[in-house]
């Protein structure tokens, strides 16, 4: 152990600086000023997973990471719905999640915002709707807004998050 720590201690810090995006920071400031007229500071999303692929949400983790940290411009995710301004659903919505998403919904405080984010919950994407899927989350639940994208970046998530509350 001690060898590991001497080790770290002699080759000292060797991470580069993060690169400077202007087109990130401008939308996270206009995401930020947005967030302070309609929610006092902080967004709250719960996101849902309705039968996605996975793709979907590693972008939306990505928005965590050191390089888009999110939660700088006041958006942070949240555990229970109860506790959440908006849902945020992808995937195609398969016939053992709707009841889950459904209750989500219902517990989820009004007023609400709900995005579907991705293609496959835009319009159920490549499995539409099948004797397993229910196909589009505006199938099941009322959506306000659609993040495009198989699947969106960490970017267009921003600009979408940011689009739903210049629209509202």
């Amino acid at each position: 152990m001690l060898r590991i720590l001497n080790k770290i201690r002699q080759t000292g810090l060797i991470t580069e600086d993060l690169p400077r995006d202007v087109v990130l920071e401008q939308v996270g400031a206009q995401l930020r000023a947005g967030i302070a007229r309609q929610f006092q500071g902080s967004l709250a999303i719960r996101q849902v997973d309705a039968g996605s692929c996975n793709a979907c949400e590693l972008e939306i983790h990505a928005l965590n990471n050191g390089y888009y940290d999110i939660e700088r411009y006041g958006v942070h995710f949240v555990a229970s719905p109860r506790h959440a301004d908006v849902l945020l659903v992808t995937g195609p919505v398969s016939v053992h999640m709707e009841t889950a998403l459904l209750r989500t919904y219902e517990a989820t405080p009004a007023p609400r915002l709900v995005i579907a984010a991705g293609d496959c919950a835009a319009c159920g994407g490549e499995f539409g709707c099948s004797y397993a899927s229910r196909g589009a989350v505006s199938n099941v639940i009322p959506v306000d807004a659609v993040i495009p994208g198989c699947p969106p970046t960490p970017l267009a998530l921003m600009q979408g998050l940011l689009q739903v509350l210049e629209e509202t």
